[in-house]
């Protein structure tokens, strides 16, 4: 089994990568995908913490203890998923109205 720390290391790094990728680029589409890196990584902790109680024996025996981060990951897969149908909504939207899917043209949805 992975140790811990070097799955919350590698979260971290996800995490990063995607705040970059969301806070540096113009793009809608490579914005949201960024997005999902960092969703992805709150996913791998979430399991990662699961199976380290599941792992430790505290509540091995009960869905609240060994099973809960799993399951919140599902929830977040869910939400994320409802989350770009949303997103591609919008960015169809704006690109039949400006050609492109640039963020300063989104203010103009405002209207």
């Amino acid at each position: 089994m992975l140790n811990p720390q070097m799955v919350l290391f590698l979260c971290a790094t996800l995490f990063c990568v995607g705040l970059y990728g969301v806070l540096s680029r113009n793009n809608l589409i490579l914005m949201l995908m960024s997005l999902e890196l960092m969703l992805n990584s709150a996913n791998i902790a979430l399991v990662a913490f699961s199976r380290y109680w599941a792992g430790q024996g505290l509540d091995a025996g009960s869905f609240s203890g060994a099973h809960s981060g799993q399951f919140f990951a599902l929830m977040v897969m869910a939400v994320a998923a409802a989350e770009v149908g949303v997103g591609l909504a919008i960015i169809v939207a704006l690109f039949r109205k400006r050609h492109n899917s640039d963020v300063r043209a989104a203010s103009e949805l405002k209207h």
